[in-house]
């Protein structure tokens, strides 16, 4: 496989597939877009025909395709699970989007059923530790120069999301799982427990929706995590941390001279710059650097980035995360005991 290009099949076209197939196509290296698979028929007909592949009526026949190497899947969540396992059974390398699958229960499974096979085949793309603040951030931490990690900070701010589609429950399993896997990277611990917050909700927000929302995560170690979640702030796309070791602090997303520069107006906002619409924009360089690398880890025959375990932990946390939201109080994160396969996880 080495010495060949790696033949890769997506599943889902929509807005991170087609963005997927692009990147795969144009900007990976060792790759061949093999095959794209979606419901919609028209819309995947157009971008095989614009990037000259390949399409599947059924994502299963994608998978099981023999001029399939391995496979993206950038379905909806509630599909995941079926289409994650199916790559397992073909012994096929999978780079699933999270969430993993839309449950802790159903992650499990997928957990279980790749430790059966004894080896790594799942990438759950979590793009953040490929972003290089968050991994320059990680690996200062790990030095132990800065101490222990104490405190962190999360915000993440999004302009605007479909009012009729993204209910209060989505902010927990589609935004802030994402600051779940974060703290569990720089932290290299997991949440026991999730407190989710609100304060009144935006006038933005869609009727019932409760926006934004402040989540506190406490970490196995002792460490507290805080959490902004905003997703109708009507600036931008803004992503940002700081982390408060025993000696100093960390920060990332912040202008490049380290100075906070942001103005957040309904009529615009600056951060050292532009602040972006789109997450595609923001983290940019991460997704480049996640698939290269995992097509590059595939090739090798071995495994690279948040695995099939850091997918159910972080589907874990969010599902006791919406256990809080509905009551407002602190709320145990119960974890499986983790199979002997994940065990030099981050």
């Amino acid at each position: 496989m080495s010495d060949t290009a790696l033949r890769v099949g997506v599943i889902g076209v929509g807005l991170m597939g087609s963005d997927h197939a692009e990147r795969l196509s144009h900007r990976t290296a060792g790759v061949r877009l093999a095959g794209v698979a979606d419901p919609d028929a028209d819309r995947a007909a157009a971008l095989a025909a614009r990037l000259d592949t390949t399409v599947h009526e059924d994502p299963l026949a994608l998978v099981a395709s023999p001029d399939v190497d391995a496979v993206v899947v950038a379905s909806p969540g509630f599909v995941h699970e079926e289409q994650v396992l199916a790559c397992l059974r073909h012994g096929k390398a999978v780079l699933c989007e999270k969430p993993l699958t839309m449950d802790d229960e159903s992650a499990l499974r997928v957990v279980s059923a790749e430790a059966a096979l004894g080896r790594r085949l799942v990438t759950v793309g979590f793009m953040r530790r490929f972003d290089p603040e968050y991994a320059a951030v990680r690996a200062a931490l790990a030095s132990g120069r800065h101490g222990r990690l104490l405190v962190l900070h999360n915000t993440h701010r999004n302009r605007s999301v479909p009012n009729v589609d993204f209910r209060s429950e989505m902010i927990v399993r589609d935004s802030l799982v994402h600051e779940v896997d974060a703290s569990r990277f720089l932290f290299g611990e997991e949440v026991v427990e999730v407190t989710v917050l609100s304060p009144a909700p935006s006038g933005h927000a869609g009727p019932g929706v409760v926006d934004p929302q402040v989540a506190i995560f406490a970490m196995s170690g002792g460490g507290l995590v805080t959490n902004e979640v905003f997703v109708n702030s009507q600036v931008g796309y803004e992503v940002r941390f700081e982390a408060v070791a025993e000696r100093g602090s960390l920060l990332a997303g912040l202008a490049s001279n380290g100075v906070l520069a942001t103005r957040v107006t309904a009529d615009g906002g600056t951060w050292g710059g532009g602040v972006p619409d789109d997450y595609r924009i923001r983290f940019a360089r991460a997704y480049d650097l996640e698939v290269q690398a995992w097509a590059d880890a595939v090739r090798a025959g071995t495994s690279i980035g948040p695995s099939a375990w850091d997918g159910y932990a972080a589907t874990a946390v969010s599902t006791a995360g919406m256990a809080s939201l509905a009551s407002g109080r602190p709320v145990a994160v119960p974890l499986a005991d983790r199979p002997a396969l994940y065990a030099r996880d981050d």
